[in-house]
């Protein structure tokens, strides 16, 4: 999976860049809501500043119950649309991005998989884990 991602970024979710049209109604489909990231750190891929998803902001966490190396989304996307689109404001998120055909970023490209994962800190085991597969990657590729 990390080496199918086009692009990997750790993110800070901001804030709406559009509110969902009823706040009391959330899909487990693509969202009407689209979330502002700031760019904290480009793993691979993209030089953007910020980065504009569809997604919903909650006030709570929702932390992989797995162990590091992740094999499945996080709770959050385990139930109907086999993706997580759910973002805890001011939390930051690793997203194992890739580019639609028509250029655009998106994190539903991997059903069940772990593409948009809270992160605990910047010694995150995950975050670690994958800065070290692309680590891995570049030097096999010569980069």
């Amino acid at each position: 999976m990390v080496n199918q991602a086009d692009v990997i970024l750790r993110v800070s979710a901001v804030e709406y860049a559009v509110k969902p049209g009823n706040p009391n109604v959330l899909t487990t489909g693509v969202p009407d809501s689209t979330i502002r990231f700031k760019v904290l750190e480009v793993i691979r891929g993209g030089t953007q500043p910020e980065l504009i998803l569809p997604g919903y902001l909650t006030d709570t966490d929702d932390f992989n119950d797995q162990p590091p190396p992740y094999d499945f989304v996080r709770p959050g996307g385990r139930r109907g649309s086999c993706f997580a689109n759910s973002y805890r404001l001011g939390s930051q998120f690793l997203l194992l991005l890739q580019k639609r055909q028509s250029g655009e970023l998106t994190v539903n490209w991997y059903a069940l998989g772990p593409v948009n994962e809270q992160l605990h800190s910047t010694n995150d085991p995950w975050l670690l884990w994958v800065q070290e597969q692309v680590q891995k990657q570049n030097t096999r590729n010569g980069k």
